[in-house]
């Protein structure tokens, strides 16, 4: 499958959003998960094919001729127009999604398979955690839209500075915080130090995690300690294109690169099920103070 630049969109110094249309998408179905993803082939340089390409005709060359693949989050699907928007993350312009990203031009075709995911806010939580870095945003944007009218969610995002900041809104009663890299030290557990520091609603909470791996990690330390926030879906970053690729990057054929002793996502537990405490309430309360930015310090 592949689709056919459209429309570039810068969202910030270091994001752009990427639109698809064309022929190639014609049999696209995308499911129901609001982390929904692509898994995009991008040929690496000096490449003797040029996209559109056919992925199972490249078995055979060489390693190092086949296409780089990235797993990229669907922000939006358009069914009427049959437009996909996908958001990249560019810090590292010299890696292949990167690079692909930065220099993508109306015209230019993207391959890719899927769609795959799992996560998507479970309408009978009392209250929503989203927490994560840049890479985290297009899922998180799709995520809050699918939120329940006027349930509480909490997010909590790590970028580099106000520059990075997008608009996000939801139809829950959204709070917001923006973590901002500083120089200094800390930012792998910044993202869980802003968790831990939470004051929540009371109830049980269904929590959404995308980062490196490093930050998740630190997350579900407090996670696991905290019986509110049992349904927990995390899914890690590989360091190459850093903020830039979501979990599982490897060249085609490659095997799904999660880091060891991470959670995968999974369907959330639903209320009554067996298996989940519903009874104990959490140790926080939601305060109008966590709202305000906060500096991240980065070694």
């Amino acid at each position: 499958m592949n689709g056919l630049v459209s429309e570039v969109t810068r969202l910030g110094p270091t994001s752009v959003r990427i639109a698809l249309e064309g022929d190639g998408l014609e049999g696209f179905e995308p499911n129901d998960a609001t982390d929904a993803y692509v898994n995009v082939a991008i040929p690496p340089p000096a490449a003797p094919y040029e996209p559109p390409f056919d992925l199972d005709g490249l078995k055979d060359l060489p390693r190092e001729q086949r296409p780089f693949r990235r797993r990229y989050t669907i922000r939006r699907w358009i069914p009427d127009t049959r437009t996909l928007w996908l958001e990249f993350s560019i810090h590292d312009v010299t890696g292949a999604s990167g690079r692909w990203a930065s220099e993508a031009k109306p015209g230019d075709a993207l391959v890719f398979t899927g769609p795959a995911g799992s996560y998507r806010p479970d309408p009978g939580a009392d209250w929503h955690l989203m927490a994560g870095d840049e890479s985290a945003l297009p899922a998180i944007g799709a995520s809050l839209e699918a939120v329940p009218e006027g349930t509480p969610v909490i997010v909590r995002v790590v970028v580099d500075g106000p520059a990075d900041e997008i608009e996000l809104d939801s139809p829950g009663d959204l709070h917001l915080r923006w973590l901002h890299r500083e120089s200094g030290h800390g930012e792998v557990e910044a993202l869980a130090d802003s968790v831990r520091d939470l004051t929540t609603p009371p109830g049980r909470a269904h929590a959404f995690v995308h980062s490196e791996a490093e930050e998740i990690r630190a997350v579900q330390r407090h996670c696991d300690r905290a019986e509110s926030l049992a349904d927990l879906s995390c899914s890690s970053l590989a360091r190459d294109d850093r903020r830039g690729v979501a979990a599982g990057q490897g060249r085609m054929g490659g095997r799904d690169e999660r880091r060891p002793g991470l959670s995968r996502p999974h369907r959330p537990s639903l209320p009554g099920e067996p298996g989940r405490s519903r009874t104990r309430e959490p140790q926080f309360r939601l305060e109008p103070q966590d709202e305000q930015p906060a500096a991240v310090m980065r070694s």
